[in-house]
């Protein structure tokens, strides 16, 4: 199986690491463990996903996010929308 490099932005790194925060302080978890568990299963997603997950091409109008996109259901009310950028 091919080694597949995944490198994020620095603001994506800030944004998961304050999402945690974000989603104990308004009550989405009870406890700060269970928030940090769901980012996980986020990156998890990205880093078994992305290269096997069929992406699909950006919207022209959001492609300052990245060209591809792919969609991870974390529950049956919220979907994430993950932009990338695909090399090599």
């Amino acid at each position: 199986m091919e080694k597949v490099n995944i490198l994020y932005k620095p603001d994506v790194e800030e944004f998961l690491f304050h999402l945690v925060f974000i989603l104990f302080k308004e009550d989405y978890f009870s406890y700060l463990e269970n928030a940090e568990l769901y980012k996980d299963n986020i990156v998890d997603f990205v880093e078994h996903n992305i290269k096997n997950f069929p992406s699909k091409k950006t919207p022209i109008t959001l492609t300052n996010f990245g060209s591809n996109y792919i969609f991870y259901n974390s529950n049956s009310r919220t979907t994430w929308y993950i932009f990338f950028e695909q090399k090599g």
